[in-house]
């Protein structure tokens, strides 16, 4: 197992020069670049063979990260945050500051702020919200634990993290599309 503060140095240091990297969220495993590297994003897309109208999420680690890349957010996004038992994103408007290949035909960008240790850590580093996508070719079953990654994503990305590779379980987050006009939408519980 790795130490925490050496992965996130490497890891680091890989999406520092646009690169992908493959490592655990707090959910499932997840393929990650900096949000704000339009080609980064792109290849990610071309790593999961997934059309570039299908959005990704993005991991942020507080509410100044999440003010960066929205400048309205509604108060029931902050009181869903806050009453989560586990990890949900949201689905906010009008997003910037990120590459707009990450962003949702209808201008949308789904996000989660994420208390995990190695995530954390690493977007302090970074200073930038994380591409989170599951560890998969798109339309494939999402992986439950790092032994169900198939070659072809281990390959393809420039590091893989060497943390929590023996952990099993995981669901992918909740889903809720808040609107600016108020309106709350579930899309995967």
């Amino acid at each position: 197992m790795g130490d925490i503060n050496q992965e996130v140095h490497q890891a680091f240091e890989v999406i520092q020069n646009g690169g992908i990297i493959l490592y655990p969220t707090d959910t499932v495993w997840g393929i990650g670049c900096d949000a704000t590297n339009e080609e980064a994003v792109a290849k990610i897309f071309a790593l999961k063979k997934r059309a570039e109208t299908q959005s990704m999420i993005v991991l942020m680690n507080g509410e100044k990260m999440m003010y960066n890349v929205f400048k309205e957010i509604p108060e029931t996004a902050w009181q869903i945050i806050d009453l989560s038992e586990k990890p949900t994103t949201l689905i906010l408007d009008n997003p910037r500051n990120v590459a707009k290949n990450v962003i949702s035909p209808d201008n949308s960008l789904g996000v989660r702020i994420v208390k995990e240790p190695f995530c954390f850590k690493l977007m302090e580093r970074m200073k930038k919200p994380l591409v989170s996508t599951s560890a998969n070719i798109s339309g494939q079953p999402t992986p439950k634990s790092f032994k169900e990654i198939s070659p072809e994503i281990i390959n393809g990305v420039d590091y893989v993290v060497n943390l929590h590779r023996d952990k099993i379980g995981g669901n992918p987050s909740a889903i809720i599309k808040l609107t600016n006009d108020m309106q709350v939408k579930i899309i995967r519980k």
